[in-house]
């Protein structure tokens, strides 16, 4: 009889593949320097001992969510900036998870609507004379993809060279015929993490969720809008989208070039040849004049060039290419610092233990925790997943206004010290998978603006109630859809 079909020798093959699956998730998990949550690394043990035989392919597929290596920690020496309310903790917070620090920058632009986004978004893209990075989650196939294809073409034709980046999941409805014109236009495209590729070089549930548009390094557009029209314009007889985008004139968007050429390099996942840190660090901080401009205070003679360069601001990415996760560690020192206020806006609210815990906390200390959701979103699930923490939220006194339109704005205000805007959702999927891009605000008048943009739209929300009872076997599915979203 052939081993292989000998019955006595089956259970034993069956243990030596369990062995083998679990030897593979040690292995990785020791050689790449994976941190999981404690609830998803029992995920995983569980399901390479009762299902091996799915369970280590898909570990292969979806179980690696970073390939940034820990670095020792080097703290720079930090200039003395001008911070509101001792917002230094921010500051040194993401000095030690390695990220350059802030830079005062000449111009900041707070979107009031989707048509001013896509005039910020037009005169950015004209202001290019030599480069210009795109990245995107979604490329639409509608009225507002081939505005901007003209756009993009007309760049083009006065010799600016574009670069378009797509998300392989996100766009995989855009035409095919749309890309194939715009490369004969001469734009050079990428599909980020094709589905279909080597497994051992990426991940297909690590998704590049940043959308930045990079002018000659020196003007950046960026914030939660994809391109497609939903996000600006009426669309299929629906009001555009309560969304927040924004534009930055200055050294941040030498940052942002630099995030975008590493994110060029590793399309295709984990390289060897590309160092992990998608941003280099300046050692020596912010350059002399910047600080000096930054840091003294305005006089009435002062040159208006020179009072502009005071929007302190830092790009935050997060994401796989970095070893921390840095908007959450961010987000939870922020919480523990609040002191008065915090404010929040997302789309979908699913976040995870060590977040939600300290929301309520902050509530239960006194501070004054506001969160802006739609009423219903566009994914049904997530509207469905948020229930159970919504409660708990909202039992400890946090204050939740729910919105009559689609809000996709992603944004945070902790006290009048700190503004944070851009791509990340409150999820365990924008928070711990994807690639992901905030930016930190760090001047008095730019933290007003965003806190006023949120303020503005609670006061044309309803006030969240919470039910008297709920369902034991609803809590149990929402908890366990909710717990297993969180493992991949």
């Amino acid at each position: 009889m052939h081993p292989l079909t000998n019955p006595l020798l089956l259970p034993f093959g069956h243990l030596l593949f369990i062995l083998f699956s679990l030897l593979v998730y040690a292995v990785t998990t020791h050689l790449t320097h994976q941190r999981r949550h404690p609830s998803a690394a029992f995920a995983w043990v569980l399901l390479l001992t009762l299902v091996p035989y799915a369970g280590l392919p898909l570990y292969l597929l979806v179980g690696l969510r970073k390939y940034a290596r820990p670095l020792p920690r080097h703290r720079s020496t930090l200039p003395e900036l001008p911070l509101p309310n001792d917002a230094h903790w921010a500051v040194s917070t993401l000095d030690g998870l390695g990220l350059p620090p802030p830079q005062a920058n000449s111009h900041v632009v707070l979107h009031r609507d989707g048509t001013h986004a896509l005039r910020e978004l037009d005169q950015t893209i004209q202001s290019a004379h030599h480069t210009l990075d795109i990245c995107t989650y979604v490329v639409g196939n509608d009225a507002v993809a081939h505005h901007v294809a003209q756009q993009l073409k007309a760049a083009r034709a006065r010799g600016v060279r574009i670069r378009l980046l797509i998300d392989a999941a996100g766009s995989w409805r855009t035409s095919r015929r749309f890309l194939r014109q715009l490369r004969a236009d001469g734009i050079k495209i990428r599909l980020f993490m094709p589905l279909l590729h080597n497994p051992m070089r990426g991940r297909i549930n690590l998704r590049n969720h940043r959308k930045l548009v990079v002018a000659d390094g020196q003007r950046v557009w960026t914030g939660g809008r994809n391109l497609a029209q939903e996000y600006f314009l009426p669309h299929a007889g629906h009001a555009p989208w309560t969304d927040l985008t924004l534009t930055v004139q200055g050294p941040l968007a030498h940052d942002a070039q630099q995030l975008f050429n590493a994110c060029w390099r590793r399309h295709r996942g984990h390289s060897t040849r590309h160092p992990a840190a998608p941003i280099v660090r300046r050692p020596t901080g912010m350059p002399p004049a910047l600080v000096r401009a930054c840091t003294q205070k305005p006089e009435p003679g002062d040159d208006a060039a020179a009072v502009s360069l005071r929007h302190v601001a830092q790009l935050v990415p997060s994401g796989p290419d970095l070893a921390d996760d840095t908007v959450h560690s961010l987000l939870l020192t922020g919480l523990y610092q609040a002191r008065t206020s915090v404010w929040a806006v997302t789309p979908y609210f699913v976040p995870d233990d060590s977040l939600l815990a300290a929301l309520r906390l902050a509530a239960t200390r006194g501070v004054d925790v506001n969160l802006i959701l739609p009423r219903r979103s566009n994914h049904r699930i997530a509207d469905i997943v948020r229930e159970q923490p919504l409660r708990d939220f909202a039992a400890a006194g946090g204050k939740v206004h729910l919105a009559h339109c689609m809000v996709h704005a992603k944004a945070v205000v902790i006290d009048d010290s700190l503004a944070l805007a851009g791509s990340l959702n409150l999820d365990a999927r924008s928070l711990f998978l994807n690639f992901e891009l905030m930016v930190a605000f760090y001047s008095a008048d730019d933290i007003a603006r965003v806190q006023g943009w949120m303020t503005d739209l609670a006061g044309r929300c309803e006030p969240y109630a919470l039910p008297e009872k709920t369902s034991l076997v609803r809590d149990i599915g929402q908890g366990l859809v909710r717990w297993l979203g969180f493992q991949i």
